[in-house]
């Protein structure tokens, strides 16, 4: 059986087809490029067959791909075989958190919007553990716990990249675990929100409709822009958008959501004041 492809090298394979898409030319003559078998080029372009950095910038080339510092990330990415401390998880925890995992890992930066639950990477263990016991169908001690370790040490990035969340006030009024752990939650974010490199947001119930109020989303940012990712959560396995005029309406729809959120300081007063309604 071949390895599991990664996060990052299917994103190096999603690239190279768009940029071969771009420039008109079919998977034959990028194969003759390299001296390689039609064969192969579906492969890398699938994520299932590594390919190195100096091929990827000899695909570039031949593409005629102009964008200098796009070619050298994707480069970079492809030369990266890293296994992440997230294997560990493999078989414990579905392939989807792990992909999650790997993009949150090399982001830039993240944003996410979040309308029932507190952001995963802003929980604490118990709110996360009440979460997972929810999952239908119900999970075995053994998967919770693996999610719960995998989503604690997912957490430990906010401290460490810049992190912006905007969080409805539905999400900050659920009683996952009881008002005792939602109380503790509470106030956790609330300590995170101090912390310099994070920027949280509070939607309230009266602000009324918004755009994206139908789903959650986190929005990874890349070395360059045409290398974020959004993710997108679903009862299956999460979706991850990588074309551009999908991360612009993102871009789009995060920044809309932005404007209609009480700003930092006036959203940790609304957290302190549900708080002291528990």
């Amino acid at each position: 059986m071949p390895p599991t492809p990664t996060a990052r090298r299917k994103r190096v394979g999603i690239e190279l087809r768009k940029m071969r898409d771009a420039a008109g030319r079919t998977a034959g003559e990028a194969a003759a490029v390299l001296g390689v078998d039609r064969s192969k080029i579906t492969l890398i372009e699938q994520g299932t067959y590594p390919v190195s950095a100096e091929r990827v910038v000899t695909l570039a080339s031949e593409y005629e791909e102009g964008d200098a510092a796009y070619v050298d990330a994707v480069a970079e990415m492809a030369a990266d075989r890293t296994k992440g401390w997230w294997e560990e998880h493999r078989g414990l925890v579905p392939a989807g958190i792990l992909e999650i995992s790997e993009v949150e890992h090399y982001a830039h930066g993240l944003s996410t919007y979040q309308i029932c639950h507190v952001p995963g990477l802003m929980q604490t263990e118990e709110t996360a553990r009440a979460i997972f016991r929810e999952v239908y169908p119900p999970l075995r001690p053994l998967n919770i716990e693996a999610r719960v370790e995998n989503r604690m040490r997912r957490a430990e990035l906010v401290t460490r990249i810049e992190y912006e969340a905007i969080v409805h006030e539905a999400a900050l009024r659920m009683e996952f675990g009881g008002s005792a752990v939602a109380r503790a939650q509470l106030k956790h974010l609330l300590a995170l929100s101090e912390t310099p490199n994070v920027t949280l947001r509070v939607l309230e119930f009266k602000s009324g409709g918004f755009k994206g109020a139908g789903q959650a989303v986190m929005y990874a940012r890349g070395p360059v822009p045409r290398l974020d990712t959004v993710q997108l959560d679903s009862v299956g396995s999460p979706a991850f958008l990588t074309e551009m005029n999908q991360l612009e309406n993102y871009r789009n729809i995060i920044g809309a959501m932005r404007d209609r959120a009480l700003d930092p300081a006036a959203s940790r007063d609304a957290i302190s004041s549900i708080m002291n309604d528990l």
